[in-house]
Parts: structure tokens; sequence; C-alpha cells
């Protein structure tokens, strides 16, 4: 099961689902081209022309419009939602082409908010998009967020994730929640007034480097429209009011079994941020410090034992005597490799088993797709007494782009 981390808290056995009142209030009418175009809606009896109304009434925000954001925009803006918002600060990548539909080969280069809502427009011109080409941090969470309805999160990183989920808590909004990671997925509902929030599922993030991003573990394109479409579907019935949705409910897939398990959350009453008692009420000052992106050993370990990409080629120019390690997975190593690098996934390092094959008279050199993991490594090679050691910062991507553009970056 990908889980963010080991904890999980799930309900009482029989602990029951409820049914909730729509979230929005319906339209005043539907247009005679409205009515054409959501015909297979509207002959839904649990749909039917109310419902309709009422997706064309709200108004739903999606953070991120990458993996799980292009399958969430682009089925919110078919089923006829009315306004959609698009919060993303980034531009569009080669590499996001394998699971991000939303974009095409001629958006490479353009910002995704803008790719996004062009693909909107051409999907349904009657949906209005608002876009806020501009990073979510904790100054504007609060006035973004109050625009809208519903949230949907589509973003791929602990400290958005508590952002969102301690905004939309404050706020008192709703908000659909979906995380991908290789083959597997999950998505939830979280509502603090009808249910448990993030927090009740996961209280703390995961120890730093535990949980792989996608960027680093991978994801299987398709799997973005599996969680995505989950999202949607969620919002929909959030929306129109039909329907039991995950609100305490861990929706859980597996696409390699293809098995799809549903997994009861329960309302934790010592949440520090919906409990009984709460501790948390406002936004943290910065969530990459309460999440961490690397250790507080790793970031000791690589003060003065940093050296850049163009140091590590003078040093190999120079006939240097190192050990360059990288600390990457062997399938991320057949993609693209740094000159005269000896593959030693991070893990067997952090364990010790690798330890006994280092040598102690050359100098050690770590690196890795970014320098998050060879960081780690670093740590744990200085504490095994390897205090020469040093890693590369930016690790094989500086590489690519400092000494050989022409090897491929992913």
């Amino acid at each position: 099961m990908p889980s963010d981390n080991g904890r999980v808290r799930t309900a009482d056995p029989g602990e029951s689902i409820v049914s909730l009142p729509p979230l929005v209030e319906p339209a005043a009418e539907l247009t005679v081209d409205e009515i054409r175009r959501y015909s297979r809606h509207l002959i839904i009896p649990d749909v039917g022309v109310e419902g309709q109304k009422r997706l064309k009434n709200a108004r739903v925000l999606c953070v991120g419009a990458g993996g799980l954001g292009s399958p969430a925009l682009m089925y919110l803006a078919a089923a006829g939602v009315g306004t959609l918002g698009i919060i993303d600060f980034d531009t569009v990548d080669e590499s996001n082409l394998q699971r991000q539909i939303i974009h095409g080969v001629s958006d490479v280069g353009r910002s995704k908010a803008e790719s996004a809502a062009a693909s909107i427009r051409e999907i349904n011109p009657l949906v209005k998009v608002e876009i806020h080409n501009t990073a979510l941090d904790r100054d504007n969470v609060r006035e973004i967020f109050s625009q809208y309805d519903l949230i949907v999160d589509g973003t791929d990183n602990f400290a958005t994730r508590y952002m969102v989920n301690d905004a939309a808590v404050l706020l008192g909004k709703p908000y659909v929640w979906g995380s991908i990671y290789r083959f597997d997925g999950q998505a939830s509902v979280f509502w603090a007034e009808h249910g448990p929030c993030y927090r009740c599922l996961y209280p703390e993030p995961p120890p730093p480097g535990m949980v792989p991003s996608c960027a680093e573990g991978g994801v299987l394109g398709v799997l973005c429209a599996s969680i995505g479409s989950i999202q949607v579907n969620e919002a929909i019935k959030l929306l129109a009011g039909i329907g039991e949705p995950l609100v305490g409910g861990l929706m859980v897939y597996d696409a390699l079994e293809m098995s799809y398990r549903k997994i009861k959350v329960r309302k934790d009453p010592n949440c520090v941020l919906c409990g009984e008692n709460p501790t948390v009420t406002d936004l943290l000052e910065d969530y990459e410090d309460f999440c961490g992106a690397v250790s507080e050993e790793a970031q000791e370990a690589v003060v003065d034992s940093t050296i850049t990409a163009l140091e590590l080629k003078e040093w190999q120019d120079a006939g240097k005597d190192i050990f360059l390690i990288d600390v990457r997975e062997p399938a991320e190593y057949e993609i693209v490799r740094i000159p005269g690098a000896t593959l030693i996934p991070k893990g067997e390092i952090i364990s010790g088993e690798a330890l006994s094959r280092l040598p102690q008279d050359r100098q050690i050199v770590l690196h890795c797709k970014s320098g998050v993991r060879s960081a780690e490594a670093l740590a744990a090679l200085k504490a095994a007494g390897f205090r020469d050691a040093v890693h590369v910062q930016g690790g094989v991507l500086s590489w690519i782009k400092q000494i050989d553009p022409s090897l491929p970056a992913y």
C-alpha cells in the first residue's frame, strides 16, 4: 500500500460513512446548449437537471496541473463545473508528457496553468477558467482557497499537502486528495466538519528520504488517470449531493494486482488541527521545515562537504584519485550516468551493507539525481568514519546541465 508514512489511523469496525447534503446551490437554469452537451448526465436520475445546475454553479480549484491535475481538470471541465481555478507556477517539461495529458508537445516551455486553461477551453468553452500562475504559499493560500467551494489536491510534495489540508480546515473547506507512486495510488475526501482531515490520517510527515517522490521513484502514467478520475468522481458527488463520498474513507489502488481496497478512517479526537483541543490554530510559518526535505544529520553532513558538477569534472580531468558513487536505483543508472560512477544504491549505504566495499584510501564522492539522496548517504558515511567524503550538489541533473547537455534528463 502506498502510504505517505507508516502511520494510518483506521476507523472502528462497523463505523458508517454518511451521505452529505449538496455543497452548492443550483444555478437558475441550463441553456439549450448546456442541455445538449450534458444530456447523458441529465438522464441519470441521481444527477438530473438539478444536479447539473449545481455543477454549473460550482467553483472548484485544482492545486497543480500535473499528473493528477491533468485528468482531474479535463473531466471536471467535461462534467460542466462552472468555474475551474488552476494554480501552478511550473512550466511544461518534456518529461511531463508521459502522464500529464492535458499538455502537448507544443506546450513544452509554456506555463502549465496557461497550457491547462487552453485545453479546458477546447474541451468545454462553457466553463470559466481562472488562472493562478503562482506558487501556493502561506501568504496566498487563504485568499485563493476562499474563492472556491471545493479544492482538488493534485500536489506531489508533503509540505504543500499539509499546507493545503491546514488551510482547508481553517477555512472550513472540503478537499479531495490523491497520491500516486509507481503502481500505487490513494484517494480520499477530507472535510473536518464531517470527518477526518489529512493530519488525522497522517499525523506527522514521514522521515526525510523515506518516501521518494515520483521524480525519484517514477510513476506509471496511466495511474494518474485512475486516481484523478476517482478525485473527480468524489468532487461531483460532493457538489451535487449524491452517493456516499469518501469522507472517512481511504481508497487504495494497486495497478499491478488491479485491486481496490476501501479503508475506513476515523477522525482523531487528539488531532492537533481538527481535534477536540487543537494546538495548531493557524498556518505554520514554514511547511518545508515541518516536513524536512532532508534530515538534520544530512544538513550537517553537507556543510563543507559539497562540490559542484564543475568541480567534479575538474577533479576527473586532473586525475584526482576519487571513488565516485551513484546512490540512485539501478533503473535510473540505466537511463543516464556520470562517467566513471559506480552504482551503490542509497539503501545499501544506509543499512551498512556496502560499507565494507568502500575504499579507505580514496576520496569518496557521492551523487544522486538532484542531491537529496546523496546528502542522506553522505550522513551515513560520515557516521561510519568516512570523514572526507563529499557529495555533488544537484546530482546528475547538474552534470547534464553544466557539463554534458547531450545526456538525457529525466
